[in-house]
């Protein structure tokens, strides 16, 4: 979340990076700033009131030890209702804290001052386009019907089983899904980031140190009986490894990476583009995390957006970059590259990763910080990426490679395979 002093000290900076993101709800801000205003000046009045109450205490002390236990006394009755007065001051502060973060984690991030205003997907720029689509047969299929005709995904089975959005893998289709995820393991691995394995479930106050509580917990699912959330996607569990931790200025960057599955309730309506393997309820995906340095965070974000696009090129992918205007960017990210494989078989773009720095906005909620040489702590930076996500490298993989024998398996995953064609 933001923090207080900034929005107070830079209002109208806040307004204007707001409206980027096409922020309606512009009164949040005059109500904290007015709020956190209320909040000083009860403080300030709880800490005079509490230090007049301290002195009359040794005074009162003082007193009694020399034997002036009417002058003691009179002490006593002059200050009888400071003890109330703290109560009650004590109260307030409280509700007023209640009420400031209340108002506070209603407010997204700021963008970065690259980030384009914009309301929806149609005003995000394309930054860099890589290679050519694929030349496909004039019979070419969409994902849906390959893996019914080679039997290597089924997605009535996992209606059968569970409902829609959950597929069943077979055959060399779960063999072609654990092959990317150690190809995606392995490379990031050599890459320096740490592999970890994290629960894929976790509690509020995770959730909400990343930001995916208050803000989305409609699109979690919800283990009522222990009040647990199933995570969205790796960042939540991994990037909470560090919540209320103080970190040494020397242990940045810190880079983890790990394979989860990823459940979101999100409903998607009907048509081609939410068909198949194009949006899933539970899906498999390997994510980056990295801990930095403020100075060095919108580097690192390059070097990460560099980084997955490596594994497109590699996997033979055509797919372009996009920077997210502020209207298309998630509620907690400052500036956001979205990259997307385009399916010739579909004719259209599957977005495939997120790459996202959050600047101080989830370390904040987090309580992550770092402590300088000179001593000085200070809010570390995170980000995040999906390297990659499956279920559309796996629609794109189908698709791009068809022939009329079958379909090739990328070279670079062979090894992991064990097969070079699906037929």
């Amino acid at each position: 979340m933001l923090q207080v002093n900034y929005i107070r000290e830079n209002r109208e900076k806040v307004l204007e990076r707001l409206a980027v993101r096409n922020f309606k709800q512009t009164e949040l801000v005059d109500q904290i700033i007015s709020t956190d205003e209320e909040r000083r000046q009860t403080q300030t009045s709880l800490d005079n009131l509490s230090a007049l109450a301290n002195s009359a205490a040794k005074q009162i002390g003082e007193l009694m030890r020399n034997g002036k236990k009417e002058e003691a006394e009179a002490i006593k009755v002059e200050t009888g209702g400071q003890k109330e007065n703290i109560r009650e001051l004590t109260e307030k502060l409280n509700i007023l804290e209640l009420d400031l973060n209340h108002l506070i984690v209603q407010l997204p991030n700021l963008p970065y001052h690259l980030v384009k205003s914009g309301a929806t997907a149609d005003d995000n720029e394309i930054v860099y386009t890589h290679g050519a689509p694929a030349t496909l047969p004039a019979d070419a299929k969409p994902h849906w019907e390959l893996t019914a005709k080679y039997d290597i995904i089924d997605f009535e089975l996992g209606v059968k089983i569970t409902g829609a959005g959950f597929p069943v893998y077979k055959g060399k289709g779960a063999r072609l899904q654990r092959a990317l995820i150690n190809f995606f393991l392995d490379h990031a691995t050599a890459a320096g980031y740490k592999e970890m394995q994290v629960p894929h479930l976790v509690n509020a106050a995770s959730g909400f140190g990343t930001g995916q509580l208050p803000d989305k917990e409609g699109q979690m699912y919800h283990v009522t009986g222990d009040d647990l959330y199933l995570i969205p996607t790796a960042e939540v569990p991994v990037t909470n490894l560090y919540r209320d931790v103080i970190l040494k200025e020397e242990d940045l960057p810190i880079k983890n990476t790990g394979y989860t599955p990823c459940f979101r309730r999100e409903a998607g309506s009907y048509g081609a583009h939410v068909r198949g393997l194009n949006r899933l309820h539970q899906f498999d995906k390997v994510e980056v995390v990295q801990i930095v340095h403020p100075e060095q965070s919108y580097q690192v974000l390059e070097d990460m957006s560099n980084y997955v696009q490596s594994l497109l090129q590699e996997l033979g992918l055509h797919y372009r970059v996009l920077r997210l205007c502020g209207g298309d960017m998630g509620f907690t990210s400052a500036m956001t590259y979205d990259m997307e494989v385009w399916s010739a078989a579909q004719q259209r773009w599957l977005e495939v990763s997120s790459v996202s720095n959050f600047e101080t906005y989830q370390s904040n909620r987090l309580k992550l910080r770092f402590k300088g040489k000179e001593g000085k702590t200070q809010l570390a930076h995170t980000l995040n990426g999906s390297a990659l996500a499956l279920p559309r490298i796996v629609a794109a993989i189908l698709e791009n490679y068809q022939t009329a024998d079958g379909i090739v398996i990328p070279e670079v995953l062979r090894k992991y395979t064990g097969f070079d064609m699906i037929d």
